[in-house]
């Protein structure tokens, strides 16, 4: 009897894997059956000339990585909304509504980190303070947080911001602050006016201690330190209060085939197999159609996603997002520089 009741359950484990698409990533199929699932999100069409090796090394976060001190949050003084943006709490802080683009390399650990650093500033200067962290800094000179553009640490990205400081930089071509991103964008989505993704632009810019011409003060007079940094606990209502209370952190999570295809909606994982990890942005969260949501900024441009954020699932650990989450208070002094 007991050998029927085994086979039968092998069958039924059998059947259901069958039963299991096996899509091409990046294919009208995949986004055909996302769309057809009737589920919280839309897919569309992203990546569509580049091979899925180059979008893997996109998601260049190693998880599960060494850990910072937990920060555990006194919620019991603040009434927690249902939604938030910080893009309406605080709007004179301009990095929390940029969208920076990662090029050709797996920086997104590195990304991840300048961003929310340098809204930190803003925030906790109550906006007197606006610094664009630079991503090239922190890419090329922190030789603990990993492999540069073969992927890193956020958690050592923290580290080495409260450690060794970090100088300013803005995005490709901008020339703002001491060391812009040094790493083309490149056209990662539709047809456009960037030159496509190759990876061969990718190799890890070389830490140049050093600002570019015309800049001042210099190298060392531009480093801004963090106070501390730390790792937020895996609980919704404390990762909630860490935003409403100081600002954006950095997350990190599996990304999976069907989020490539993310165009809008609450992203939960539908189909495909893991691409990797990656580090973002989260600000703020919300509910959309009754399904509880993080706002977060990737690193692909503003023609991913919407305009360049993303909406994921809220309060169970989808994908990880809620179990690597790091942050930091700043260093504010009046020697801070704005641009």
């Amino acid at each position: 009897m007991w050998r029927l009741v085994a086979l039968l359950c092998l069958l039924s484990v059998f059947a259901r894997a069958c039963t299991l698409p096996r899509l091409p990533p990046l294919s009208h199929e995949l986004v055909n059956y996302i769309n057809k699932a009737n589920t919280t999100w839309k897919a569309g069409h992203n990546f569509p000339n580049a091979d899925l090796s180059y979008v893997k090394k996109l998601c260049g976060t190693f998880l599960n990585g060494p850990k910072l001190p937990v920060m555990v949050q006194y919620a019991g003084d603040v009434k927690l909304p249902d939604s938030f943006d910080p893009r309406e709490r605080w709007p004179n802080c301009p990095t929390i509504q940029e969208i920076r683009d990662q090029g050709s390399c797996g920086s997104c650990w590195a990304f991840g980190a300048a961003e929310a650093i340098s809204d930190r500033f803003c925030v906790q200067s109550n906006g007197k303070v606006s610094i664009e962290i630079s991503t090239e800094d922190l890419l090329s000179c922190c030789d603990t947080c990993g492999m540069g553009c073969n992927g890193g640490y956020p958690s050592a990205a923290w580290s080495f911001w409260t450690e060794e400081g970090l100088v300013s930089g803005g995005l490709h071509d901008s020339h703002l602050g001491c060391r812009p991103y040094s790493i083309p964008p490149c056209e990662h989505h539709v047809s456009g006016s960037r030159p496509p993704c190759t990876g061969e632009e990718g190799d890890t810019p070389k830490c140049v201690r050093q600002c570019e011409e015309g800049y001042s003060p210099s190298y060392k007079q531009d480093k801004h330190y963090g106070v501390k940094s730390y790792g937020v606990p895996p609980l919704e209502k404390q990762i909630m209060t860490e935003l409403y209370k100081n600002g954006p952190v950095e997350g990190a999570f599996t990304v999976y085939e069907d989020f490539l295809m993310y165009k809008t909606g609450v992203y939960q994982h539908v189909s495909g197999e893991a691409v990797g990890g990656h580090a973002i942005k989260i600000l703020g969260w919300g509910v959309e159609g009754g399904t509880p949501y993080w706002l977060a900024a990737n690193s692909w441009n503003t023609d991913w996603g919407e305009n360049g954020f993303f909406k994921i699932l809220r309060g169970e650990d989808h994908c990880g997002i809620e179990s690597d989450i790091v942050a930091g208070m700043p260093k504010i002094s009046s020697s801070s520089n704005r641009f």
